[in-house]
């Protein structure tokens, strides 16, 4: 008889947990005759610490203002762990549609894939998911980006000119395709003499700069993956006493006053509020069973010192 209560007390705690995994029946998903006001957009940010990340929310919050439709947004704090039960708890709340900004496009996999087990589609903003089922990537043309970067670099030193490369957040895709776009030209044409991830923050981008002058006294450029590694690593090239070349990544609002004072060399800009309206748009064409491209560019431009 023990045996038999023992068996049906695992059986029970076995059925109960697969239960868990599962949002409660008022939590589901029922887009089926409802208005565009009666929908609920789930908004997960890798950072509201990052002033690119803040115009890319207001983006979103502006379109589904401008529609009626309800936002839920939650920061993730640059963590993988914090963001996948940030999507949890959004998925449980019952949105309508995920827009996800992944903090590490690896880690946030099964985030996605837990959205998709329930039905809920999936617009990623800026960066990928490397799995799961993502009904579009609304962003900026990374590779390209990287390459703008580094053609300018060739066009204002010339050919061999020593440079160093400050990284994002390992893991992210804008990280290894701004990556990769630059070293298609720099590796051809320049001399990349040292890179280090900075993970997209400005303090970290001071410290890790200072280490790279210390290292390689004679670099003449850096490229940062964003603007706020740019904006640190213009503060370690003042402390030094160095002219060294700053070209950055997104084009906020910070790194457009550096251009202006003559302090930061270029910046590779992008349209973060147009990818977060472009973003809600996808999002409520694939609600209402319309068909998106897997990849919505937000168009790029370079903004120099001598524009």
């Amino acid at each position: 008889m023990k045996k038999l209560l023992a068996l049906f007390l695992t059986l029970s705690l076995v059925v109960l947990s697969a239960c868990s995994m599962e949002p409660p029946a008022w939590a589901k998903p029922d887009r089926d005759g409802k208005d565009l006001e009666d929908l609920k957009i789930g908004l997960s940010v890798s950072t509201l610490n990052n002033p690119f990340f803040v115009s890319l929310k207001d983006g979103v919050v502006k379109e589904a203002e401008a529609l009626g439709i309800e936002v839920k947004i939650v920061d993730a704090q640059d963590d993988s762990a914090k963001q996948i039960n940030d999507v949890e708890d959004l998925i449980q709340q019952g949105v309508d549609v995920l827009l996800i900004n992944p903090t590490d496009s690896a880690a946030i996999s099964t985030a996605v894939q837990s959205a998709n087990s329930i039905g809920i589609p999936v617009i990623t903003l800026d960066r990928s998911a490397d799995k799961g089922e993502v009904e579009a990537l609304v962003a900026s043309d990374n590779v390209k980006g990287g390459e703008m970067a580094a053609e300018y670099i060739v066009e204002q030193l010339g050919e061999g000119a020593l440079v160093a490369e400050l990284e994002g957040v390992p893991g992210a895709s804008a990280t290894r395709e701004r990556g990769t776009g630059f070293h298609n030209i720099a590796d051809e044409k320049l001399e990349i003499v040292a890179k280090q991830a900075a993970d997209f923050d400005r303090t970290k981008g001071l410290n890790v700069m200072e280490n790279i002058i210390q290292a390689n006294p004679d670099i003449k450029a850096v490229f940062a993956h964003n603007d706020e590694m740019a904006l640190g690593a213009i503060e370690a090239i003042n402390s030094s006493g160095r002219d060294i070349m700053v070209i950055g990544f997104d084009g906020n609002d910070d790194a457009l006053k550096a251009i202006e004072a003559g302090q930061l060399e270029a910046t590779v800009a992008q349209q973060p509020d147009l990818i977060g309206q472009l973003a809600v748009q996808a999002g409520l064409d694939v609600v209402q069973g319309k068909k998106v491209e897997k990849n919505i560019p937000a168009p790029l431009k370079l903004v120099t010192i001598n524009e």
